[in-house]
């Protein structure tokens, strides 16, 4: 199996997807077709010759394209941003007065772009009470993050689950996450809420007094 190639960045940074071929050093981009596509259709930045000959909206004033390594760099990220690209690369041959273009490399690489989540907050808010017990209504929000997170809880060095709702407008927008859960609280409580997304974290503690 071929080893899938991975870049990844968070949004607002710079973010540079690596491409199967190097130019040699006695030759030039001058050489060479050079094509960055996304999802194997959109054109984000395409190269003949040395002269840049594709016009892309949403890319124009982000990429650059490094003229040996032939990375394609990308700044600033956006969410948008992540995806399937390939780098194809095609060495232009002189042939019996012809220039044929001889394929060197094609190959995949994903983006994965992550945002980050605003520190977890919670509230606690008394439903019952008795000599006893206290009933608690517990939730833990954190918003504007991305990709889709996982939301964990602990309670007292014990971990709990969450009633969990994630609103997002598309898979490519932001997430907000939001977990309720009941608690029959008999006695002071440690609660620790932690938001987890793309191998990054955030998480608040909060001590319930009963």
């Amino acid at each position: 199996a071929v080893e899938k190639k991975v870049a990844k960045g968070k949004v607002g940074e710079k973010v540079g997807l690596p491409c199967c071929h190097e130019i040699p050093s006695t030759e030039s981009l001058r050489n060479y077709r050079v094509y960055w596509q996304k999802n194997i259709t959109e054109v984000v930045l395409a190269y003949a010759q040395g002269e840049k000959i594709s016009n892309n909206e949403r890319y124009d004033n982000r990429t650059q394209l490094n003229e040996r390594n032939l990375t394609l760099w990308i700044s600033p990220v956006e969410i948008l941003d992540s995806g399937p690209y390939q780098c194809i690369v095609q060495h232009l041959k002189v042939l019996q007065n012809s220039v044929v273009p001889i394929i060197v490399c094609d190959e995949p690489v994903t983006l994965y772009i992550t945002a980050d989540f605003s520190e977890p907050s919670i509230t606690a808010e008394v439903i019952s009470s008795s000599c006893e017990s206290d009933e608690v209504m517990l939730s833990c929000s954190s918003h504007g993050g991305f990709p889709r997170p996982q939301i964990s809880a602990v309670l007292n060095n014990r971990p709990a689950v969450w009633n969990a709702t994630w609103v997002s407008e598309s898979s490519n927008s932001p997430y907000n996450v939001t977990g309720n859960m009941q608690l029959n609280l008999t006695e002071d409580t440690n609660l620790t809420c932690s938001v987890e997304y793309n191998g990054f974290a955030k998480s608040t503690s909060l001590l319930l007094s009963r």
